[in-house]
C-alpha cells in the first residue's frame, strides 16, 4: 500500500507539472492568440510558481519516502 501511495502521489505531482509547463509552452507560442490574459508575464510567472511547488513535492519525496 505504502508504495501505492507514493506512485500515486509522485504521478500527480508529474502531470502537474506537465499541464502547467504546457499553459507557459501555450503562452509562449500563442501569446497573441490568448486575449483573457492581458499580463503574459504574471501568467507565466504563476504558472512556473505552480511548476516549482510540485517540484518541491517531488524532491520532498525523494528525500524522505525513497
Amino acid at each position: 500500500m505504502k508504495f501505492t501511495l507514493l506512485k500515486a502521489v509522485r504521478q500527480y505531482a508529474e502531470g502537474n507539472i506537465a499541464k502547467h509547463r504546457a499553459n507557459v509552452q501555450a503562452y509562449l507560442d500563442h501569446s497573441v492568440a490568448i486575449a483573457e490574459h492581458t499580463d503574459i508575464i504574471d501568467s507565466i510567472g504563476i504558472e512556473l510558481k505552480k511548476m516549482a511547488e510540485y517540484e518541491d513535492m517531488l524532491d520532498v519525496l525523494d528525500k524522505y519516502f525513497s
